[in-house]
């Protein structure tokens, strides 16, 4: 098989493009339009749903065995929920995380009266004031506030300045890229997966690959709240690989230098033969892979499956450090995942029956069974 190089030049620009604008989930509609434009200059179609999920799909020789790669758009952020007495503001998470990695976060509110900036910063934020008291606050968003970059010195001045309950809050990405390739930044979960599936799309595009069958790209927006792909996912797609993040821990098997599969996730095992072909495609394709297990994490794969798809579905990530945090991964983890998607997309189908709703058990695949590991005694 030959093998495809990735444009890291243009995967660097397309993250940091992505990694500029602000998209906490519901306020996602200047990152749909940036990828929109970015698709558009690829000449690939798509489509845009009322909620603001993309669609596009890049063509093959047949449209009856479609698959799909998705990706999400939205990252973890913030809401304003209440304004304080003492001029600051209260604040509650968009998405699942800690409010250790919001401490010290410069941040944008988006108010009806425009964006303002502030920082986030611990109910007793300064040891001169407070000694040892500062180490003793618990780790919850009610002991955090929102001070704002406006004079503002009680609830009135907060008013007066436009600012007020439900104001969406994005946090400041800061990215900080080595020249030895490693990737600092906050909300590469999952900026980093759209860079991945653009400068997939891009070989494909430039290279006039030959695809086997129809392959949408789907960009959802509503993932870190738990039903990303529940409403996006064409009901003539037969297989589904998901591009995400792959948390790099102590007790986990994913890397910063490879792509990872994930075999199951809190919601169970992803499907055994799609995923076994990824692993066959590294292999194939010398492609650098981990393989890994994660107790406590869900992606756009649980929301299609618990929306009723019938889809086979599978996660390929790039490893991240410190995810949901400052989080890190590395160019070479981001090129693997890349090069992977490429494999896949132009690969045949898993299985050629999958198009029909029903299948007889003559055509239902098999598993390796007892018969065929049974040791001999």
């Amino acid at each position: 098989m030959s093998c495809v190089r990735i444009d890291e030049s243009y995967l660097i620009h397309q993250l940091k493009e992505l990694l500029s604008i602000p998209s906490p989930s519901g306020y996602s509609d200047q990152v749909v339009h940036y990828v929109g434009s970015q698709l558009e200059a690829l000449g690939i179609e798509f489509e845009v749903t009322r909620r603001g999920s993309i669609r596009a799909t890049l063509p093959g020789k047949q449209n009856t065995l479609d698959r799909a790669v998705t990706v999400h758009l939205d990252t973890l952020g913030a809401m304003v929920r209440r304004l304080k007495d003492n001029g600051k503001l209260a604040v509650t998470p968009i998405g699942s995380w800690s409010s250790r990695f919001a401490e010290g976060g410069r941040v944008t509110i988006f108010t009806q009266s425009g964006p303002r900036r502030g920082t986030v910063l611990p109910l007793k934020a300064s040891g001169h004031a407070w000694g040892d008291a500062v180490d003793e606050l618990p780790v919850t968003w009610d002991h955090v506030e929102l001070r704002v970059d406006e004079i503002c010195r009680n609830r009135e001045d907060l008013t007066a300045n436009g600012f007020d309950v439900g104001d969406t809050i994005a946090f400041d990405a800061l990215p900080e890229i080595t020249e030895n390739g490693f990737i600092n930044a906050r909300h590469l979960d999952d900026k980093a997966g759209a860079a991945i599936v653009l400068s997939a799309a891009k070989v494909l595009v430039e290279s006039d690959m030959a695809l086997p069958v129809d392959c949408h790209l789907i960009f959802t927006i509503f993932e870190e709240i738990g039903f990303g792909a529940s409403a996006d996912v064409y009901a003539d797609v037969s297989e589904m690989v998901v591009v995400d993040l792959a948390p790099v821990a102590p007790d986990q098997n994913a890397s910063e230098y490879a792509v990872t599969i994930a075999m199951k996730d809190q919601t169970g095992p992803f499907d055994y033969h799609l995923s076994q072909k990824l692993v066959t495609l590294c292999r194939d394709c010398d492609i650098d892979f981990q393989k890994d297990v994660f107790r406590y994490y869900r992606s756009d794969a649980a929301s299609a499956i618990e929306a009723g798809h019938d889809v086979r579905t599978a996660l390929v990530g790039f490893g991240v450090d410190a995810s949901h945090g400052y989080e890190r991964t590395h160019l070479s983890s981001l090129t693997a995942t890349a090069r992977l998607m490429v494999e896949y997309i132009r690969s045949d189908p898993t299985f050629k029956q999958d198009p029909k709703r029903w299948a007889s058990l003559k055509e239902f695949p098999h598993q390796p069974d007892r018969e065929i590991i049974r040791i001999k005694t």
